[in-house]
């Protein structure tokens, strides 16, 4: 029997904040060890950066999906890593659950900024129904951004408190309190993303490649201080949470090439990265007047992520 979509997005939003939180703060004492592993060959250095916390993380999520709730087992896990008790859970289901252990591990692995996520989601072919976002080192607490229903958080973590009272007490994030910004991130396009982000400036917006960011593009998209994102065929472990605010707030993501809203019922295996991915280039913005500049920007670049 299939379950309602309101059971498992109510189940998750009660059971999975605590382990978000806990696996953060495994990411937080890994880092200060050399974790980093081998194994990914796509040619990009954000999608093949890999660590030990990546599969330690995941082992740990999945394992709690795995106990916490038999509602959880009657979903598809879609994970970015191989390991944990995924072959428990259903594998025809509709509903999906999403994992990115270390969304940004390069950034983690390197050293080099605290933007670095553990996320999850909960989707169907056509749309979003759950998404929880925890940023571990974006302040001495960590940063929190959840999506259920027409609501919206986004805010600092009080480890003194359970992380679902945490959540509960933030004011919710709306379309009319919410900035709008020209920033857009800009990303998956190879060896080209410095200079799609230049184009995307160029078109009237602001684009920000990988190595700009100031941080996670979720925080940073739900407050409004960044307007979008414009990326090649993105992978469906983390992008769709950028879908989901989107969508709450009053936008979309689509296809540039057809204006089509994204759905999940076409994806490809990226063998080179080992991970799905939804096809061609896709814009993100809760701004539609945004959306349409993004498109028309992306107008005859190359459909195929890779060249050879």
């Amino acid at each position: 029997m299939t379950p309602a979509i309101s059971e498992v997005a109510e189940a998750l939003s009660i059971h999975m904040p605590e382990v978000l939180r806990w696996a953060g703060a495994i990411a937080r004492q890994l880092r200060k060890f050399n974790v980093a592993l081998s194994g990914k060959s796509s040619g990009s250095a954000e999608t093949d950066a890999l660590t030990l916390a990546d599969l330690t993380v995941q082992e740990l999520v999945v394992s709690a999906l795995r106990d916490r709730s038999p509602l959880f087992r009657q979903c598809r896990i879609e994970a970015e890593e191989a390991n944990g008790d995924i072959g428990l859970f259903s594998t025809d289901a509709e509903l999906v659950i999403a994992l990115d252990p270390i969304d940004g591990t390069k950034q983690y692995r390197d050293r080099t900024g605290n933007g670095y996520a553990v996320m999850l989601h909960l989707r169907d072919s056509q749309t979003l129904h759950y998404s929880l976002v925890f940023v571990p080192e974006t302040s001495a607490t960590g940063t929190w951004v959840e999506a259920i229903g027409s609501r919206i958080v986004c805010g600092p973590d009080d480890p003194n408190r359970l992380a679902r009272e945490v959540l509960n007490s933030m004011p919710a994030i709306t379309s009319d309190t919410r900035p709008k910004s020209k920033k857009i991130y800009s990303i998956g396009f190879q060896k080209q993303d410095a200079e799609r982000a230049a184009a995307v400036t160029k078109a009237g917006l602001h684009g920000f490649a990988p190595d700009d960011m100031p941080g996670s593009i979720y925080p940073l998209l739900a407050t409004g201080e960044f307007g979008g994102s414009l990326i090649h065929s993105p992978n469906i472990y983390d992008f769709p949470v950028s879908l989901h605010l989107a969508r709450i707030l009053g936008g979309d993501a689509v296809w540039t090439d057809t204006g089509e809203p994204v759905h999940f019922r076409e994806l490809w295996l990226d063998d080179r990265a080992d991970m799905l991915r939804l096809p061609r280039i896709v814009a993100c913005s809760a701004d539609r007047e945004t959306l349409d500049i993004l498109k028309a920007t992306a107008q005859g670049w190359p459909p195929n992520r890779y060249n050879d």
